[in-house]
């Protein structure tokens, strides 16, 4: 049954109903409910919720309980996942499951609350240091930012790896009808993964290290050549991406999260008024789509990558493009949300005579 819930308490909620046993956050806007809610709702449950002095705590909080294999989760937004960097790495580098909720917002610096997707390049291209790249997945309405919260889990723990909700301050904020899922079993920390959790020998077992320190670098390229292989079988099997119901189209419109939904309006009033134009919008953005927006490259003229940020996803479509179309950019800044008119006229302009070839 459908309800109205906000963006952020629908993470929340979702998060603890995909079993999430331990969630360790300190507050900042806009993504603070999300914490308020899991502050309720953990104890309640008799699972683990702790306000961490700092998000550098909070992530290190998350690392560890990462190594029992438990089920765990925190969430901030960009300044606070600036400063969990390293953490992130650190996991990463153990290569321990967790999720990690970034609710962008207007930067850089303390920047403002207003909603913004800065955050791309910070998460997309590592989120940390060293060669890697977490699972990023990008909801562009509540009821996907549900669905795509209990998948993080499941994706974390099947993969022992970092995943990242990123979600823009307009999903934390809004309020729509959505489902919630059933409630899941909660599982005990270690039984998916007996073989590398940290719960103690009982005198039954040799013990287990967790470990990302790697002195020699012949052992340092043994880890990352695994790591790229995990990350290889990742993009083979979890590229996700929507996509209206047109055929082949003269120009293509891609955006994620909030700036793809703005787009979509934008791509049907256009179509509406006899323009060849389809939308393409990415879900992960690690793994990116990128076979799929080569293909669909081969078959329209010019692609407009909408954004709310100076330009930062438009480079991995002209990497997927390879110059086969011209790919021109439209972006808002500063938390400032683009009006579907907006992209209608530079969609307008694409499709004018002689704007590309």
């Amino acid at each position: 049954m459908k309800q109205l819930l906000k963006g952020n308490t629908a993470i929340a909620e979702a998060a603890v109903r995909a079993g999430c046993t331990a969630y360790f956050g300190y507050p900042i806007t806009p993504q603070t409910e999300l914490l308020e809610h899991m502050a309720r709702r953990m104890p309640e449950l008799g699972r683990v919720f702790l306000q961490a002095e700092s998000e550098v705590a909070a992530i290190n909080m998350v690392y560890g309980a990462a190594c029992t294999g438990a089920r765990v989760m925190t969430s901030s937004s960009s300044p606070g996942v600036s400063l969990m960097a390293e953490g992130m790495s650190y996991i990463a580098g153990s290569e321990v499951p967790c999720v990690v909720v970034d609710v962008m917002r207007g930067g850089p610096g303390l920047g403002n609350i207003a909603p913004s997707q800065g955050d791309y390049f910070q998460m997309v291209k590592g989120g940390g240091h060293g060669d890697y790249q977490p699972i990023v997945l990008a909801p562009a309405t509540v009821q996907e930012a549900i669905d795509l919260t209990a998948l993080a889990f499941d994706l974390a723990d099947r993969y022992r790896w970092l995943v990242v909700v990123l979600a823009d301050g307009s999903i934390g904020q809004m309020m729509e009808p959505a489902e919630l899922p059933p409630m899941q079993p909660v599982h005990p920390p270690g039984e998916n993964g007996s073989d590398w959790t940290l719960l103690g020998t009982n005198g039954k077992r040799a013990p287990h290290v967790v470990n990302s320190l790697y002195l020699e670098p012949a052992d340092e390229e043994a880890y990352n050549l695994r790591v790229q292989a995990k990350l290889a079988a990742i993009g083979a099997a979890e590229v996700r991406y929507t996509e209206d119901e047109a055929d082949d189209a003269e120009v293509l419109v891609i955006g994620f999260g909030t700036a793809g939904r703005v787009a979509q309006s934008a791509v049907r009033a256009a179509r509406a008024r006899g323009h060849s134009v389809r939308l393409h919008r990415p879900i992960s953005l690690v793994p990116f789509p990128t076979n799929r927006i080569r293909a669909l490259a081969t078959s329209c003229r010019a692609i407009l990558v909408v954004e709310m940020n100076a330009g930062q996803m438009v480079e991995d479509v002209r990497l997927a493009v390879e110059g086969r179309v011209p790919v021109e950019f439209y972006g808002r800044m500063g938390g400032v949300i683009p009006l579907p008119e907006e992209i209608e006229e530079r969609i307008d302009a694409l499709m004018s005579p002689g704007s590309a070839p």
